[in-house]
């Protein structure tokens, strides 16, 4: 078995049941962070869980969103565990047409953006490029990956 996220009759990713189920809840996980909606619902067939409509206007305010956040991070462990999942989300943006681009670092700055969480010692991956250039890398790999 496997699960649907589709457009109206598109079918965007086609994960299998245990994929799309992880991806799903960390969907939750991030809507809460974030406190915006993912615009990914219950689909056209009511009362399969496995069909799922991408609601696209809703779903590029939650992408571009979670773009923005992940890429504000300077901490480590935080943008490792975040990084494989937003790179999912852009991934299934893009197939849904959305754009999604990489935000850029302001010149001479080399922090990552809105640092609210302190990690000692620092992380010398935090200019907001890299991490921007390192999600677009694996949100392009991760595209290859899914099937459709």
């Amino acid at each position: 078995m496997s699960m649907y996220f589709d457009i109206s009759d598109e079918t965007l990713w086609n994960p299998s049941n245990s994929a799309g189920r992880l991806f799903l809840r960390q969907v939750e996980v991030f809507e809460a962070e974030l406190k915006l909606a993912s615009g990914i619902g219950q689909g056209k067939y009511w009362g399969d869980p496995d069909t799922l409509e991408v609601d696209p206007v809703v779903y590029a305010e939650f992408a571009r969103g979670l773009v923005a956040w992940h890429c504000q991070r300077g901490h480590s462990v935080i943008l490792t565990l975040s990084e494989g999942f937003v790179a999912t989300a852009v991934a299934l943006a893009r197939r849904a047409g959305i754009e999604v681009e990489m935000p850029e670092s302001p010149s001479g700055h080399t922090g990552g953006g809105v640092q609210c969480d302190v990690q000692v010692p620092g992380d010398p991956r935090t200019a907001s490029a890299a991490i921007a250039t390192a999600l677009d890398t694996r949100a392009r790999e991760m595209d290859r990956w899914m099937a459709r």
